[in-house]
């Protein structure tokens, strides 16, 4: 699999320009080949508009992911559409299992190159440092999967990175690969850095950690999206402005690794 991962400029509570420059990075990243590209933690309005929130949350399949999927479509080719804020009555009222039936989520979603819904991840953890996240947000409860080239994906979001637990329920339900869409400010770069390499070595799977880029009045997000093999090698990588990272993921270096390396087996 060709991964990308679409660091876009994020410009806070400017959801047109936003989803515009996701989608020309979706057409970009096709065009170099990407099999699989993924998009940022609420790459339309950005996390920190925590008062954009209301005013802009969709059930799945609104607007944003409306846009998103006929991108995929397109350019015949898998998108993680970041995550939006996801309106959980409208979501419910359209038929769709979600967690509370008011109030609202961080929601992934994934999209094959036929436009169908492959998973859908709503964020776990909240975060509450110095942040409204927990006061604005419903967590979510479901953790699924979904085939793509070869591997199998699944997602989590951001301050998930912090619990490992999380990532070895994937492990057990077979995960190759693990995107992770964030929103990762200054000045917690070390972290950003370790966290994703770590949660990789763990689990000796891939992880593609995808950030955006830009400034808000309560942060300024350090980018550096990268990718992490399943030894932790950083195979691809990139520093804070806008740009899309590509990584050769190659399923079958999964398997290699946990038979040279079977740690995963002395777990007790």
């Amino acid at each position: 699999m060709n991964l990308a991962l679409a660091q876009i400029d994020v410009e806070p509570a400017a959801r047109d320009r936003n989803v515009d420059r996701a989608i020309e990075a979706i057409g970009s990243a096709a065009t170099e080949g990407a099999d699989c590209v993924a998009l940022p933690e609420i790459f339309d309005v950005g996390y920190f508009a925590f008062d954009a929130y209301e005013r802009n949350a969709e059930p799945i399949g609104g607007g944003t992911h409306r846009e998103i999927r006929a991108a995929a479509i397109q350019h015949d080719v898998a998108v993680l559409a970041g995550t939006v804020v996801e309106d959980l009555a409208a979501s419910a009222a359209a038929g769709e299992s979600v967690p509370a039936t008011e109030g609202l989520a961080n929601t992934a979603v994934l999209f094959d190159g036929d436009g169908e819904r492959q998973l859908v991840y709503r964020k776990h953890h909240l975060f509450g440092y110095d942040s409204a996240e927990a006061d604005l947000l419903v967590p979510g409860e479901r953790l699924q999967t979904a085939e793509v080239r070869g591997h199998t994906v699944a997602v989590t979001t951001c301050y998930d990175l912090r619990f490992p637990e999380l990532y070895r329920r994937l492990l057990e339900a077979g995960a190759t690969m693990v995107l992770v869409p964030s929103a990762w400010p200054y000045p917690r770069v070390e972290h950003w850095k370790l966290l994703p390499r770590a949660r990789a070595v763990e689990n000796l799977l891939y992880v593609g950690a995808v950030n955006g880029s830009g400034s808000f009045q309560a942060a300024d997000l350090v980018g550096r999206s990268s990718v992490y093999d399943p030894w932790g090698t950083p195979v691809a990588t990139t520093d804070a402005g806008p740009t899309v990272v590509h990584a050769a993921c190659p399923p079958e270096r999964v398997t290699e690794v946990r038979e040279e390396f079977p740690a995963l087996g002395d777990r007790r």
